[in-house]
């Protein structure tokens, strides 16, 4: 690799590292920050069953619908991701018999629910491991990217055989790979370039982090990716969780200063820059003359974004 190459690769690990240190946050009308990526650890749906007196597959089938309960305030409120722990790499050594069930499940779930998912716009797509999962499911989450590829309302992101640790050991792999071949060299290797090769690369990371079932631990979930999401934990199962405590959470989101390392004060003064400059680019398009508007009187809270 000549040096053109090399600094140039250095600029566009800094710019992609620039761009994940704060993630975008779709604002609505009314003011409100929401969150543009929302992750969710949907547990509790052994203890749920158990709670009802069902068997501890009966809360998993019924904590489908509250995927759709999700998935219908995400279109509401304008969040463009939405990222499952749907099955981790340590469900493995759950009884036989309970992770037979999961996979009739997830089988179930890509065979009844793609269509729609598709028709509202959303792109299916997953995260994690696929050699240890049956063909019949690979070939069915296949054929989901596939069809969905092309939507632009929004990403559902499933992740499955999925494990933090193994996502960073995956893309350091992949990093060492280019070392040996000679494409990269060792003093191009930043957090930045590990970003470009860890799941979800190509999107922006969570904002939110949600985990029910009254759990407060990350369970080896998105652990790169979680390092800046606000994280909100809920006592209910996830069969429980319905459209009014997702909005519970979105609203805990909103009123929350996310600083990213700095001050609130720096936020502040940030936001006032912002608002001031926005007032002159609209008042240059009226033909105003700016420089006798007096902003003095301007009030800026805190930003949450």
């Amino acid at each position: 690799m000549n040096k053109f190459s090399a600094i140039l690769n250095t600029l566009k690990n800094i710019f992609k590292r620039s761009d994940r240190s704060a993630t975008a946050n779709v604002v609505q009308s009314d003011g409100v920050s929401v969150p543009a990526h929302v992750a969710i650890i949907m547990d509790g749906n052994n203890r749920w069953a158990k709670q009802q007196k069902l068997a501890g597959i009966s809360g998993h089938k019924v904590g489908v619908e509250s995927i759709r309960r999700v998935l219908s305030v995400c279109e509401e409120r304008g969040v463009k991701v939405l990222t499952l722990f749907a099955f981790s790499s340590e469900n493995w050594q759950r009884p036989e018999a309970e992770v037979l069930e999961l996979m009739r499940l997830l089988k179930t779930y890509l065979q009844n629910e793609v269509d729609e998912l598709h028709q509202r716009g959303a792109r299916v797509r997953f995260i994690g491991r696929r050699d240890r999962l049956d063909a019949d499911i690979v070939d069915l989450m296949n054929a989901a990217e596939q069809k969905t590829q092309g939507n632009s309302v929004s990403n559902l992101v499933l992740a499955i055989d999925y494990g933090g640790r193994w996502d960073i050991a995956d893309a350091t792999r992949a990093i060492a790979s280019k070392v040996v071949d000679g494409s990269i060299g060792v003093d191009e290797i930043d957090e930045g370039l590990l970003g470009q090769h860890i799941a979800m690369s190509d999107l922006p990371a969570p904002d939110l982090c949600i985990r029910t079932g009254a759990e407060h631990r990350l369970s080896n979930f998105l652990l790169w990716q979680l390092s800046y999401a606000e994280l909100y934990f809920c006592d209910c199962y996830w069969p429980d969780f319905d459209e009014a405590q997702f909005r519970k959470a979105l609203l805990e989101f909103g009123i929350r200063q996310r600083r990213f390392g700095q001050t609130g004060v720096q936020l502040e003064q940030r936001s006032l820059a912002g608002k001031n400059s926005g007032e002159a680019c609209q008042d240059n398009a009226l033909g105003l003359d700016t420089a006798n508007v007096n902003h003095s009187d301007t009030n800026v809270g805190p930003r949450n974004a």
